[in-house]
């Protein structure tokens, strides 16, 4: 198991060594975790083979740091609460739509597991889907497909007709050793479609970097830093979106801020914390008001079939013997059954580079500018729509 892909992989707040200190700045108890000694002991073997600026997509990582499911599972977590972004194509003004899509971008960084954890890093092939039944009785659909292995490419795609949204992007996470903490930047891009307003076109948006601290000494923290962009080209509407990383005397854990822009005047400041509240301002009236709240937000449950009618490479069923060690906290059977996939991997390239083949995506295929887009056309009727996404994301499970 690669440690490449922290970014979007790892996640949870702070793991602490016993006998380290934190001070009042620190992140919330309940969000910590231990290291027993042995565990200590095996993440400094590892990183005693690392070298500042290395390249992280080969280093294999241990099993205790691993959440058990896929990362193609993680992303699932932006479709947390889909209530914050249904019926946003009825806003009549740009801005309140590009702040509903800038909403629920934003809920999706709070869930997490505990402690600094990172999911298992897909193998090529492998797919994730799911579905979502809510209040109303209206559906959505979600595939991820990991659609390149070197270097790592995650697809999604996600449709709910009914809500007339539609949001698709791919991941593409590089990490780097960096001492006490590694980096990964976070390339490729998440794209928003509200399909009761074709012309505003998608709403783009950028991933922050992410970097697990405190490897070497202190308390062991993930945090999001850096700046992103959020654009919608057809309405004029952006936004520059700062996460905040901890100073190392002064600030705080998880801060955000940003500029909304309509053209090049400033409407609005977006504020707050991604793991509690967050506040929009407008700038000409002054008010403010609460965009989303995570400590209150339920988050949106999703069904999957059950692993015994999941295909060989289907996420769950694929990583199952993995996911029920972990669950049992044997470390040996953890370590026996990511071997095995990931030397099943190594057999499958191996085959594929002696038939002079190349691996060819089953649900997505790249386009000229490098955006990964799903191999349906889908069409403008809700119910036709509705059909035709079930058919091609389940095939003979329609019903399950």
């Amino acid at each position: 198991m690669s440690i490449a892909r922290l970014g979007g992989l790892w996640g949870g707040g702070a793991t602490k060594r016993k006998g380290s200190v934190s001070n009042n700045d620190g992140p919330d108890e309940a969000e910590t975790s231990v290291l027993d000694e042995e565990q200590g002991s095996i993440i400094m073997s590892l990183i005693s083979q690392l070298k500042i600026g290395m390249d992280l997509n080969k280093v294999s990582f241990p099993t205790f740091v691993l959440e058990p499911r896929s990362m193609l599972e993680r992303i699932t977590d932006f479709m947390s609460h889909p209530e914050l972004v249904f019926g946003a194509d009825q806003e009549e003004e740009a801005e309140e739509r590009f702040l509903r899509v800038l909403t629920y971008y934003l809920s999706g960084w709070h869930a997490k597991p505990k402690g600094v954890k990172k999911p298992y890093n897909p193998v090529l092939g492998e797919f994730f889907r799911c579905r979502y039944d809510y209040g109303d009785g209206t559906r959505g659909y979600y595939i991820a497909e990991q659609v390149s292995h070197h270097p790592p490419i995650s697809a999604y795609f996600y449709i709910s007709p009914a809500n007339r949204l539609c949001i698709s992007g791919e991941l593409k996470p590089k990490s780097r050793f960096l001492g006490n903490s590694v980096s990964t930047n976070m390339e490729g891009e998440n794209r928003v479609y509200l399909l009761g307003r074709p012309n505003d076109g998608a709403y783009s948006l950028g991933f922050p970097n992410m970097y697990a601290r405190g490897i070497l000494f202190g308390s062991m923290i993930l945090e999001l830093g850096d700046t992103c962009l959020a654009v919608n080209d057809n309405t004029g509407m952006s936004c520059s979106l700062e996460f905040k990383v901890k100073g190392y005397f002064s600030g705080t854990y998880n801060a955000i801020s940003g500029r909304v822009k309509k053209g090049e005047v400033e409407v609005g400041e977006i504020s707050g914390k991604w793991n509690t509240q967050m506040h929009y301002t407008d700038l000409q009236t002054g008010e403010r008001r609460e965009l989303f709240d995570a400590t209150r937000a339920p988050i949106m449950p999703k069904t999957c079939l059950p692993e015994d009618k999941q295909e060989k490479h289907e996420s769950r069923r694929l990583w199952s013997q993995l996911s029920t060690a972990i669950k049992n906290k044997d470390m040996e059977a953890a370590t026996t059954a990511k071997s095995a996939v990931e030397n099943e991997q190594r057999e499958q390239a191996y085959k594929r580079d002696e038939l002079g083949i190349t691996h060819e995506p089953r649900f997505f295929k790249i386009q000229p500018d490098g955006r990964w887009v799903p191999k349906i056309q889908i069409p403008e009727d809700p119910v036709e729509a509705e059909k035709c996404v079930q058919q091609w994301i389940w095939g003979p499970h329609l019903e399950f």
